[in-house]
């Protein structure tokens, strides 16, 4: 008798399979601040489409907080509304020339429309936001996208840099937000926060040349997907979240959808509004690799999955601005591998990269590299920018 999978499980307790794209994408939250004004799609890139009073979670500093709706572009060139939520300290900024800003990109790695940092930071304290505390206390604005995009797209690199991009922009020329267009601006995030970090500083020279940016700061990133095959998919609880990003992903490329098998669409119908907790308790439950979703007998060699996953692989465009690199030397999860090669390719074309290795894995290093990142933010803002590409081990 054939061992019953996983799946066959999953298959008792869901409807008959529907192979709709509009079945797989997260439920609508009935805000109506999300929905984009008619005509917003002729708007630039950047306009701020609506504002109202935004979520602060827990501060020690005073800010103002402003959610923002704001118009941006997604993986294929197409208009969308995306938010962000801008939190700008009280104390007027003494400092030499305009108030910095941070865009500190949460690693939301979700799904759900509720898991986002702005609805997040309306609920409540967030754990994922404790770093952004730094900044905020050395009176510097931060601006925390919903960088996924208006469709929930975890992992998809150019939505998300867009969306980094743009809410900088919003945030920038809105003179009543008290920052000024001069603004200099520093990208930062840690694992899924890498994503949006390092796409937005390579994207920024051709999609947004204007901002003042002046540094990239990119922890933990996985930089290139084809290598997380080996440490994710199926593997470990770590096999959810490797699913909720192929899920993701599929929601820019919706050719994608068109491979899965009957598994596939349940499991994606059941997937689609879940954040990260839930991801990885599916997949500790689940560990399905992403071969038994398709009927494709190697789909790594599908002309469509090697399309994604070369646009998908960051390190073909250069930052035209420093960028510090960290990552843990014992990853489980996220091989170091794909940020030395993130390394060699962004140092090939002339970008200053320091890389920065230290001990632990995924999950100890972000946390312990948080100070030198913080560290390498203030140098950027003073100026103090590298000579070259270094490496070195903590």
């Amino acid at each position: 008798m054939a061992q019953a999978t996983p799946l066959d499980e999953l298959q008792k307790y869901t409807r008959p399979v529907v192979r709709d794209p509009a079945t797989v994408m997260p439920t609508a939250t009935g805000d109506p601040f999300y929905a984009a004004p008619p005509g917003f799609e002729s708007t630039a890139p950047g306009t701020v489409l609506a504002s109202r009073v935004g979520g602060i979670g827990f501060t020690l500093t005073p800010v103002t907080s402003t959610e923002l709706l704001i118009r941006s572009t997604d993986t294929k060139g197409n208009p969308v509304p995306v938010s962000a939520t801008l939190l700008v300290p009280q104390a007027p900024w003494t400092g030499p020339g305009s108030r910095p800003v941070v865009a500190y990109n949460v690693a939301i790695d979700s799904l759900g429309h509720t898991c986002a940092p702005s609805f997040q930071l309306r609920r409540g304290p967030s754990p994922d936001l404790v770093a952004a505390q730094i900044p905020l206390a050395e009176n510097y604005a931060v601006v925390v996208p919903d960088h996924e995009g208006p469709r929930q797209a975890y992992a998809a690199g150019r939505m998300a840099g867009h969306a980094v991009l743009d809410s900088i922009r919003g945030a920038v020329n809105t003179p009543e937000l008290r920052l000024r267009p001069d603004s200099p601006a520093v990208v930062t995030g840690y694992s899924g926060g890498a994503i949006a970090s390092g796409w937005a500083a390579q994207l920024a020279p051709d999609y947004a040349p204007e901002l003042n940016l002046v540094g990239a700061v990119i922890g933990g990133v996985p930089a290139d997907f084809e290598l997380l095959l080996q440490t994710m998919n199926g593997r470990n609880a770590a096999a959810g979240v490797f699913l909720a990003a192929a899920l993701g992903v599929a929601r820019e490329y919706p050719e994608m959808m068109w491979m899965f098998n009957d598994n596939g669409w349940r499991l994606a119908q059941s997937f689609k509004d879940l954040c990260f907790p839930g991801e990885a308790l599916l997949g500790a439950m689940l560990p399905v690799p992403a071969e038994m979703l398709t009927d494709e007998v190697d789909p790594l060699q599908d002309p469509v999955i090697r399309q994604v996953l070369t646009d998908n692989r960051m390190g073909a465009a250069a930052p035209s601005v420093p960028v510090y690199l960290y990552h843990g030397a014992h990853e489980l999860w996220v091989p170091l591998d794909g940020a030395e090669r993130l390394y060699a390719d962004w140092c090939a074309q002339g970008v200053p990269v320091r890389l920065d290795v230290f001990p632990g894995e995924h999950i100890v290093v972000g946390s312990t590299g948080i100070p030198e990142a913080n560290a390498w933010i203030d140098r950027m803002f003073a100026g103090d920018e590298p000579d070259g590409c270094s490496k070195g081990w903590r």
